[in-house]
């Protein structure tokens, strides 16, 4: 199962998100849930850092399945606007195959 956990101030601004473990789905190379969260979250990462004034640290590690991106500021409104459609992807994902494969925390901090 994968295990995304968002981190958020009470004021709602990102302050963290994790991903964690492998869906299991299916074998690895034709897991389309693992598929699916890699794109949303790496995409994100990728358009965060390259398309916005968001200043991020992010870290993966491919053999232990961990994604990790920390925000040092609060993300801008285009970065807001990105980590949102994130969400609703991800919502989207496990309301489909549901909490077996891919699990959603919300933490407030």
């Amino acid at each position: 199962m994968t295990t995304i956990t968002i981190t958020k101030s009470r004021a709602g601004e990102y302050k963290k998100i994790t991903c964690r473990g492998h869906a299991g789905y299916a074998e690895s190379g034709n897991d389309i849930v693992c598929s699916a969260v890699s794109m949303l979250v790496i995409n994100t990462i990728n358009s965060l850092e390259f398309l916005t004034d968001t200043r991020i640290e992010a870290a993966a590690d491919e053999e232990k399945g961990v994604i990790t991106c920390s925000f040092a500021d609060v993300p801008d409104k285009g970065g807001k606007l990105l980590l949102d459609s994130m969400v609703l992807g991800l919502e989207n994902v496990a309301s489909e195959y549901g909490g077996k494969y891919l699990k959603l925390n919300f933490k407030e901090v």
